[in-house]
């Protein structure tokens, strides 16, 4: 084995063309040539002598030698960036790139905010702020902090419970006007909803009642949206009634664009959770916005420990 060819740029080379599954989009990312890249990992695979990637024309995908070096890898470049960091004074120390993905309402409405202030606090942190409602790969994507609601089972990344997240049944004083008052679950059998798409279970609504009991009632409506801004939208516009988080439409509710439809009952609460990845968990400026974020959003509306 030729070990100089053994170097951590080409550790970092190997990393994100894992990652990314794409040797032109690592390129890219780094600023490097692709034959410099093609390159890096060819040499690091002569020095190994074994092959870590399997390439076709459109994809890379890690052999099983691959697999296994990758998580050495990550490790070791883990602990080198850890070991430079702790030999930086403490404003050298909370610099760098800290990268969240978060669902997109939440994000929008209340999460912003909170990167706002943080980087307020902490000026020589750079933040990439990422919107989706979709399950992303941390590692693959390159993100440390991942805010998301409901029941999360990647077992392999650092899960922060941050509570639940209380929802209620909502509509516009013209809907209700239009379709006459909501005394019992019985009485929305009949009526239209403004449904979400991609959720388990979104053609019914179960209601719990003061007393302990569940009442199920199908759910149905002509409008499906695919984001929860798009659904308070159509609340407001008194397309239907439907479910939503309380942060959602706190501020509807209490300016009286929105109202609480039997309020008597409730709808089971969502939980919350942050995912880091945990090669990152030991970098300062992660746990400083970890810390931040989780403090922040316990003091967001209808967001319960």
């Amino acid at each position: 084995m030729e070990q100089s060819l053994i170097s951590l740029e080409r550790m970092r080379t190997f990393v994100r063309i894992a990652e990314r599954g794409n040797l032109a989009a690592v390129a890219r990312e780094t600023g490097a040539g692709q034959s410099t890249v093609t390159r890096h990992l060819r040499e690091l695979e002569e020095a190994l002598g074994v092959s870590l990637l399997t390439r076709t024309t459109r994809r890379t995908a890690l052999t099983d030698e691959g697999t296994r070096y990758y998580a050495q890898c990550v490790q070791i470049l883990s602990l080198v960036e850890q070991a430079s960091q702790e030999m930086r004074d403490t404003r050298q120390a909370t610099a760098g790139t800290v990268r969240i993905s978060c669902t997109g309402a939440l994000g929008v409405l209340h999460v912003s905010r909170l990167v706002y202030a943080f980087q307020d606090e902490n000026p020589g942190i750079r933040v990439e702020f990422g919107l989706t409602d979709e399950r992303i790969d941390l590692v693959r994507d390159g993100v440390d902090i991942a805010i998301r609601l409901g029941p999360l089972s990647d077992c392999a990344m650092k899960l922060r419970s941050l509570g639940e997240s209380e929802r209620m049944l909502v509509a516009s004083p013209e809907w209700l006007r239009r379709n006459g008052p909501v005394r019992s679950p019985e009485d929305l059998r009949q009526l239209e909803g403004v449904r979400m798409s991609r959720v388990h279970g979104s053609d019914r609504l179960v209601l719990r009642s003061t007393r302990g009991r569940n009442h199920v009632v199908p759910f149905h409506g002509r409008l499906i949206v695919d984001h929860g801004l798009a659904a308070r939208d159509a609340f407001l516009a008194g397309r239907g009634y439907g479910p939503a988080h309380r942060w959602l439409i706190e501020d509807c509710l209490r300016d009286g664009r929105l109202e609480h439809v039997l309020p008597d009952y409730t709808l089971s609460p969502v939980p919350l959770s942050m995912l880091i990845a945990p090669e990152r968990t030991n970098l300062t400026r992660v746990r400083l916005c970890v810390d931040f974020l989780a403090e922040g959003l316990r003091r967001v509306p209808g967001i319960s420990r």
